[in-house]
């Protein structure tokens, strides 16, 4: 029973709005208190930026970098997206190393659009034997969600988020050293997910939003509308060629 309730609150996350996920993961936590350690470790959940005070920089939280109740802090937290924040983390695999790569971008509000992107790219590295190849394994998280609150079009609430993993074998050398490798690998995983929630989210909700709406006023689509009638009309009355 625990399984079952277990999928069907990972299916329930899938489908709430990201921006809202850490409220309704404590919602399902205080609703079956035996699947907290479940779900905490199953659902990613937004980033959260903090200010390292020594280096005067951001960098960002999470579980890779948490120890009990504080977070250690790379020093190195560079801008991204024109604005946003990024943070890396390293540890050691008896055979090769793994780290996270996160990226948080939030939008300011201007032009009355608020929104966010995180992503978070784990990415794990296991050395051949030869030491001229190895194996690439990146599982990629992206929540994204968009506020609109315009006059003319009123308040609209849209997000999503995917989950992709890939693995593959590259050769490593002075050209292609590891970091070379993970960075296009992060890069190409991050402009498929978006390629992905840009056809689902947004192209379904233009296609769902332009059968519901539109963009000619009522009166002239009721006069092509009587145009189209009278030219059917009058094509049927027209005498059939003999």
């Amino acid at each position: 029973m625990t399984e079952q309730q277990l999928d069907c609150a990972l299916d329930l996350m899938r489908r709430l709005p990201p921006q809202q996920i850490e409220k309704n993961l404590s919602d399902l936590i205080d609703i079956a208190p035996a699947l907290c350690e479940d779900l905490l470790s199953s659902v990613d959940q937004p980033l959260k930026v903090a200010r390292d005070k020594i280096a005067g920089r951001d960098y960002l939280l999470c579980d890779y970098n948490r120890d009990g109740d504080s977070y250690r802090s790379p020093w190195i937290s560079e801008m991204y997206f024109e604005g946003g924040v990024s943070s890396v983390y390293l540890w050691d695999l008896d055979h090769g190393f793994a780290g996270v790569v996160l990226i948080k971008k939030a939008g300011d509000g201007s032009k009355k659009i608020k929104g966010c992107w995180d992503s978070i790219h784990v990415m794990e590295v296991q050395e051949k034997s030869s030491g001229k190849t190895a194996h690439y394994k990146l599982t990629s998280t992206v929540m994204l969600w968009l506020l609109t609150t315009k006059e003319g079009s009123g308040t609209m609430n849209l997000g999503g988020s995917l989950t992709r993993q890939i693995e593959t074998d590259a050769p490593v050398g002075e050209s292609s050293p590891h970091i070379v490798n993970i960075g296009k690998m992060i890069e190409d995983m991050e402009n498929k997910i978006r390629n992905t929630l840009n056809e689902i989210y947004f192209g379904k909700t233009k296609d769902i939003v332009n059968g519901l709406r539109s963009v000619m006023p009522l009166q002239d689509y009721k006069q092509a509308e009587a145009l189209r009638n009278d030219l059917v009309m009058a094509l049927q009355k027209r005498p059939q060629a003999q």
